[in-house]
């Protein structure tokens, strides 16, 4: 999951003191940031700690061009792929590259180790789950047991003498899980060969891989409360690892009224539903993705043993009904309540905190509004445009800033309206510049919510407010939405028609 830079943190920070003795990122660098939509079908945020920003843009080059070369062979939706070109042949012995052949056997060895929770041919019981949402009606016991039949099939052969892989049946077949993060791995490899690089940390999804002189700040979403500006239930600090989270929150089935997930168990066919939110910490970022994910089907108990076989593996479950469930030394990683100098960051410009609300708070706190927005998906790889979302009072005030998402702080005039409101020269801070990992949302789908307070985490008073939503490019195109809402009233959900960049956006007023 990428995190947005919020409410007016500044694009370039200087790390000069980190905890837990890790490395520190060296007097010179910068942390240089790169955020792109429609990447293996999410989202992807790069960060680099460079001596200029040429490397850390050669950085960016270099892990974009691992993705796509890693891609046009593993990629199960692009039909052109190597895996996909694979898996049009049947009972042929085919020559296949390095990385796929690796790729196979990991999940031969997935299979195994997680006694048929990973398996590659889920996509049949998935299938099913799809079916069955189109018509809205529950899927029946025939098809379902049809379809974990063709689950305990054989689906390859690997000769490991010949390098070669043999399709054996015609069960669908979707490289996911750990997929992503086998590539994302590699794409981190790439960026760290860079001259002039000294730590990166790429998250595509909501897995990422931190390497290099960096101690990163990673916050695990909360399943329950996803928005991009929502707590997270843990904070970590990751040096040298990967973390990896697998979640039914932001993807599923509905069918007659309910959700269900679209995690299955391929052992039964049945959606994995007690499992909400799986996140893994481990030293090897296929690892990790390939423990999310079974950990998100599997009975917790069969994933503490799972996880006590594996060295250096810590996790945390979140269980449907609210329940944490913590490896034994996750907590070692988790951020102590400690004093802020203990992390020295330089941040400018100076800011300050808007007024207080007034006196005579009667805002419903059963209620809440939500942005929801999709930005467009243009084929291939696409830079995030800059983002803006903020609450003003009928003097036309900032009340709250939501959210903020930027990369180099000279183009935020071009948030237009935005940078109007700011005149005023007092500006709302949060100091968060963390990573997030989350469950895997869909490429440029964003929400976000205001939940009635001020910049000083206090209630307004109920009543009218002007509610924006600012897009803009570099020097490019620009989008404006507002709209007033009183929020004394009833709910009320606002949808807009699409623009050049906003594919799709609404304001909802509503019960949390």
């Amino acid at each position: 999951m990428i995190k947005p830079i919020s409410l007016f943190a500044p694009a370039f920070l200087f790390l000069v003191l980190v905890t837990n003795g890790g490395s520190t990122v060296g007097s010179r660098d910068r942390i240089y940031r790169f955020n792109y939509e429609n990447v293996l079908g999410t989202s992807l945020e790069m960060k680099f700690a460079a001596v200029s920003e040429t490397q850390a843009q050669k950085a960016e080059s270099a892990t974009l061009r691992e993705i796509d070369r890693e891609a046009k062979i593993l990629s199960s939706w692009d039909t052109n792929s190597e895996f996909s070109r694979w898996t049009r042949t049947l009972g042929v012995v085919v020559k296949v590259s390095p990385e796929l052949f690796e790729v196979l056997g990991m999940y031969d060895r997935w299979r195994e180790r997680t006694g048929g929770a990973l398996d590659a041919s889920a996509q049949a019981v998935i299938q099913v789950w799809k079916n069955a949402a189109d018509r809205q009606s529950l899927p029946s016991p025939a098809d379902l047991r049809e379809a974990v039949g063709k689950v305990h099939a054989t689906h390859w052969r690997l000769d490991t003498a010949g390098h070669t892989a043999t399709h054996l049946s015609d069960t669908p077949l979707v490289l996911a899980s750990f997929t992503k993060s086998y590539i994302m791995s590699r794409a981190a490899d790439a960026a760290m060969s860079t001259s002039g690089v000294s730590a990166a940390v790429v998250n595509i999804g909501g897995d990422l891989v931190v390497r290099g002189a960096l101690m990163e700040t990673v916050n695990i979403a909360d399943p329950k409360a996803a928005a991009e500006n929502d707590p997270p239930i843990a904070e970590l600090m990751i040096h040298d690892r990967a973390v990896a989270t697998s979640g039914d929150y932001r993807r599923g089935f509905e069918i007659a009224g309910r959700h269900y997930s679209h995690i299955v168990d391929p052992r039964t066919g049945m959606p994995a539903d007690d499992v909400i939110s799986s996140t893994v910490i481990a030293a090897d970022a296929a690892e990790a993705g390939a423990l999310a994910t079974a950990f998100s089907v599997m009975k917790p108990e069969e994933s503490r043993n799972l996880a006590q076989s594996l060295p250096g593996v810590e996790y945390l479950l979140v269980k449907k009904d609210g329940e944490r469930m913590l490896s034994p030394g996750w907590n070692k990683f988790v951020v102590p309540a400690a004093p802020e100098t203990q992390i020295a960051v330089l941040l400018q410009p100076h800011v300050t905190l808007l007024p207080a609300a007034a006196a005579g708070n009667d805002w419903n706190p059963s209620m809440e509004l939500t942005i929801h927005v999709e930005l467009p998906r243009p084929f291939g790889f696409a830079k995030r445009p800059y983002l803006a979302a903020w609450i003003e009072n009928p003097s036309h005030q900032p009340v709250r800033m939501l959210a903020l998402w930027y990369r180099k702080e000279r183009y935020l005039e071009d948030l237009r309206s935005w940078s109007r409101a700011q005149q005023s020269g007092q500006r709302e801070f949060a100091s968060s510049a963390a990573s997030v990992s989350g469950a895997t949302r869909g490429p440029g789908m964003y929400t976000i919510d205001w939940d009635g307070k001020d910049s000083a985490g206090k209630y307004v008073k109920a009543g009218q407010y002007t509610v924006f939503l600012e897009v803009a490019r570099e020097h490019g195109t620009h989008q404006l939405l507002r709209q007033e809402f009183d929020f004394a009233g009833s709910p009320k959900q606002i949808s807009f028609p699409p623009n050049t960049e906003i594919a799709s956006a609404s304001f909802d007023y509503h019960h949390r």
